[in-house]
Order: structure tokens, then sequence, then C-alpha cells
């Protein structure tokens, strides 16, 4: 549990860059043209956001796959809201398993470089090609798909209102 009592993979992953974001959107309608990366995961799992704090069956790992649909969703909410504003909103799994202490603390063999995830990254701060590019989901250097739930319209406002009531708690 983070300090503010809520499940601390959703706090982190997902209640944290939510909240941060919608503070800094009117400094990134000023900036315009501006870029937004969400750092995602193509590890992502299903589930229902009345239980979004993970209440029932626990399970750390999939705790963390919760967060990263829903900041998948989240970005895709977002681009949708700040489209005629200039600001670009794009989800980023940057690399698979790169060598970060997390991954070598949990004694996982890394599977990317960090330099991988920061050349992913960077581009989709940076480069000319994707001026005007929101709303969607790369995998590295590629577009790809975040799980089918992200981009439902029916989860995407239950999420929401989770989030808002969170939020406000």
């Amino acid at each position: 549990m983070s300090a503010d009592g809520h499940e601390l993979r959703f706090a982190v992953n997902y209640l944290a860059p939510v909240l941060l974001t919608r503070l800094l959107v009117p400094l990134l309608t000023a900036s315009a043209p501006s870029r937004l990366v969400n750092v995602g995961s193509l590890g992502q799992v299903p589930f229902d956001p009345a239980d979004a704090e993970f209440e029932h069956g626990y399970n750390g790992v999939d705790a963390y796959r919760r967060s990263k649909l829903a900041l998948a969703a989240f970005t895709f909410d977002l681009a949708g809201e700040l489209t005629s504003a200039g600001v670009t909103v794009n989800c980023l799994h940057p690399a698979s398993l790169m060598g970060t202490a997390m991954v070598t603390q949990a004694g996982i063999a890394p599977v990317s470089t960090v330099s991988e995830g920061v050349e992913a990254t960077m581009r989709l701060i940076t480069d000319p090609a994707l001026d005007g590019i929101t709303g969607q989901f790369f995998d590295g250097l590629r577009t790809s798909r975040a799980r089918p739930e992200a981009y439902d319209p029916q989860f995407r406002a239950r999420l929401s209102e989770v989030t808002a009531r969170l939020l406000r708690a």
C-alpha cells in the first residue's frame, strides 16, 4: 500500500501519472506543440475497474499489468481530449525486461538494454516524423496495439469514474 492507502503498483504506475499529467495539461497546451509519452508495457491483463486496487485475489505481477492497461486506456482518452490543443499523447512499451535495478533485483535475466528503451522513448519525444501522431501505442520503435480493453469506450468510462473517485479521496 502507498502512504495514502492505494495499492502501490496502481498508485505508482497509474494514479501518479494521471494526477501529474492532469496538473501539467495547462502548461502542455500553453507550450503546444508538445508531446506526452506514457511509459506503458505490453504486459497487460484485463480487470474490472470496480476492483482497480486489486482488493480480491491479489497478485503483484498482475497488479503491475493491470496498472499498465489502465495507463494505456488513460493515454487514449487524453489523446482524444487534447487533439485540438496541439498536444500529442502516446503510450510506449520502451523495451522488454531492460537491465534495470527492478529487473535484476527480481532475479530476471535482461532481454533488452536500457539504451534500447531510451532510443524508443527519445524517438517519441523528438522525431519530426511523429509530429501530430497521437493516441497510439508503441512497442519500441514500432506502432503496436494495447489490449482491446484500452480501446473500449465503456471500459475507459468506468476506469475514468473510478480514477476520479480515487484521486479525490
